[in-house]
């Protein structure tokens, strides 16, 4: 094997080679019939919307409300919130939620759910060209605090719940992300347990972005709190100054594991993106929205 002189050169050629084999690996993750439309199965509407936030002062956002067809205002809707909402609710993406509601909703593998896609905060009149920078989103996201679960609770949900009947059951609410977005759910559930009791997590930031390293600990030596955790990442997920996301994911399964809590971990060899997310995402929702009490279904590949 030849070695380099220039250290730095073989440690970036090194850095190269292993996010062309990531990228590669994401690849291989194709989307399954579950995540396109199907004949016969009817397909719910999505309206975008914008909020002026009061917990997180002077920010704005865009959100889009998914309401299936099968929801008639006579019963409380299930709801499920997702951060980043424009990569969950892209009609071309790796996710393609709404898709994936109509025909779960439909085989009645989960309940008649509203989906809530919220975007970022930012503070500048308009928004940032890419969403992924805006300003707000790290502090909203990786901070470790009731902050962002206040504006879910005291502002989103309440204008949501102007239009349609949501459930006030936190068994019969859940909430997704990814990256920092994943971590930010589960701080949403693990602040509040009484209102979110599902989390779904994509290659979720569980490193020292702002303190989020030290879930694994807190898990451990906290009394189980009544969530159920989702958890998917992938080998060739990030390792910079923060963490190592696929390590930090790894540590999270073991702590619930040690905890007893209602959990599972999927892994791939994948990189820090939603294609493996994406491709097994009608599987993990199953999972996720089973009866209380159900046996978990098979593990997802």
């Amino acid at each position: 094997m030849r070695m380099f002189r220039d250290t730095s050169l073989g440690v970036l050629l090194l850095v190269l080679c292993f996010q062309a084999s990531a990228r590669a690996a994401d690849a291989d993750y194709k989307l399954g019939k579950d995540s396109l439309p199907q004949p016969g199965v009817p397909t719910g509407v999505v309206t975008k919307h914008h909020w002026k936030s009061h917990v997180f002062a002077d920010t704005e956002r865009d959100y889009w409300v998914y309401v299936p067809a099968q929801y008639d205002g006579k019963m409380p809707a299930a709801v499920m919130v997702f951060q980043d909402g424009q990569t969950y609710i892209d009609p071309k993406g790796q996710f393609r939620v709404p898709v994936v509601f109509d025909n779960l909703i439909h085989a009645q593998a989960m309940p008649v759910t509203i989906g809530i896609f919220i975007n970022p905060g930012h503070k500048a009149q308009a928004a940032p060209e890419n969403r992924w920078k805006a300003d707000n989103r790290s502090v909203e996201y990786d901070t470790l605090s009731d902050a962002y679960a206040r504006m879910l609770i005291d502002e989103i949900l309440p204008e949501v719940g102007k239009r349609y009947r949501l459930t006030d059951q936190a068994s019969q609410r859940a909430i997704c992300g990814i990256s920092s977005g994943g971590i930010c759910a589960f701080t949403v559930a693990w602040e509040r347990p009484d209102v979110f009791s599902k989390v779904l997590s994509h290659v979720g930031s569980f490193t020292n972005i702002r303190g989020g390293h030290v879930y694994p600990a807190l898990i451990r030596k906290t009394p189980p709190k009544p969530i159920r955790v989702f958890l998917q990442d992938g080998s060739g997920d990030l390792d910079n100054a923060h963490g190592n996301w696929w390590l930090a994911n790894q540590e999270m399964a073991a702590a619930l594991k040690f905890s007893k809590y209602d959990y599972q971990f999927v892994g791939g060899n994948g990189g820090h993106s939603g294609a493996h997310g994406g491709a097994i995402l009608p599987d993990s929702l199953r999972w996720l929205w089973r009866k209380e009490g159900a046996e978990p279904v098979a593990e997802t590949k």
